[in-house]
């Protein structure tokens, strides 16, 4: 599978456009590349879906900033799809009908008045179905390895009497008298410019091109019934709280036949008690004591993964960062993997009994203990900016 091209790129936008401009470059690139205006040639279908499928993402405010954090991860998951298909356009689920329907009303009157599909079929608008939002909350393991989830998801589903269309059986249709079976009726109107013609939806059919005339009794005419369906999702390795990933025509199932909404999966992070995630990094607080901190020893520290034994060297002072490469989280865009970062903490012990204290007196008058060695004054954060520094 070819590598996705940078969306911006794919437009010719910088990316700080704005709006107006996303909409521009698109309507340029799908009027240069439109079926209508290419008969036959591939190349210009594949560069047409392409450019719908940046303005989907550049033109949505949420799906814009998923995208300008994560890259092309934040928009389809795991690459490929898997059980469930994550992607919008790039997953597969939208033909070349549903990029007519959801964006054709931007082009005005090109083309002899309105857009075609590629097979020579009316540029009609089909039903779509509404989006699901659900949130998954992942422990830092699964967010680390990828993990994938079965969801019971309450949703309508296409009703299995009528198999969703609406109508008794196959002869309860008739032509639309409106639209005369094109699914859009055009206007001609009178404005400062002259005469513009505009389309729009048939409003009788709903761009259908046909109406029942008999109702499927079941769902009396609606195609759909509420349900509930069980959707397996693949969760890549990676993701960061808020994400969301998509799964394409997994919402709710449109009226009379339409294209199933999306499911959009909102991730969350359960807190882990020992570990902090920053990026991709993971931090963890280790508390030593006095003894081990003067003498060195080996300690146990916890990781996403399970425990893991380091060394402590002699003389390590409260603020010191150790880092265990490789042991933090895989990044989503599969650039390698952040490290743990092992905070160290000396633990002073709150009372002494006279035993005790009469031994720290006698090692305080020794003369490593006499002078302290100089350490900058800085708290635990600081030392780490320099440590990254």
């Amino acid at each position: 599978m070819a590598e996705k091209r940078d969306y911006y790129e794919v437009l010719g936008v910088a990316k700080n456009a704005n709006a107006d401009e996303i909409k521009k470059a698109y309507r340029k690139a799908a009027i240069q590349f439109h079926p209508d205006k290419n008969p036959g040639d591939k190349e210009a279908e594949e560069k047409f879906k392409e450019a719908a499928e940046a303005y989907d993402v550049l033109s949505n405010p949420d799906k814009r900033a998923r995208y300008d954090q994560f890259g092309h991860a934040g928009m389809s998951g795991a690459a490929g799809g898997g059980a469930g298909g994550f992607g919008g356009f790039g997953g597969g689920g939208f033909s070349m009908e549903d990029i007519f329907s959801q964006f054709g009303d931007i082009f005005g009157g090109h083309f002899g008045g309105g857009f075609r599909s590629s097979n020579g079929g009316g540029g009609r608008r089909v039903n779509r179905g509404s989006d699901i939002r659900v949130r998954v909350r992942l422990t830092l393991a699964e967010i680390a390895n990828g993990v994938t989830k079965k969801l019971k998801i309450n949703k309508t589903v296409a009703c299995d009497k009528c198999g969703g269309s609406g109508a008794r059986d196959a002869n309860s249709y008739s032509t639309c008298s409106t639209c005369n079976g094109t699914g859009y009726v055009t206007r001609v109107e009178n404005t400062f410019f002259g005469r513009m013609q505009t389309q729009g939806v048939c409003p009788t059919c709903g761009g259908t091109g046909k109406v029942i005339t008999a109702s499927c009794d079941k769902c009396k005419g609606e195609g759909t019934l509420r349900g509930q369906e069980v959707v397996e999702i693949k969760i890549p390795a990676g993701v960061g709280e808020g994400m969301v990933l998509t799964v394409t025509g997994k919402g709710n199932a449109a009226r009379q036949g339409g294209v199933n909404g999306d499911l959009q999966v909102v991730i969350e992070e359960e807190r882990n008690p020992e570990l902090v995630r920053d990026g991709n990094d993971l931090i963890h607080n280790l508390n030593i004591t006095v003894t081990t901190a003067l003498l060195g020893g080996t300690v146990e520290v916890p990781t996403v993964d399970g425990r893991a034994k380091i060394k402590i060297a002699p003389g390590t002072h409260a603020g010191k960062v150790l880092r265990l490469g490789g042991k933090g989280l895989p990044d989503v865009n599969g650039y390698g993997r952040g490290d743990e970062l092992v905070v160290v903490d000396i633990t002073v012990p709150s009372k002494l009994s006279a035993e005790e204290r009469k031994l720290v007196e006698q090692l305080a008058a020794q003369p490593s203990f006499q002078k302290a060695e100089s350490v900058k004054n800085q708290n635990i954060f600081e030392r780490m900016k320099s440590f990254f520094r």
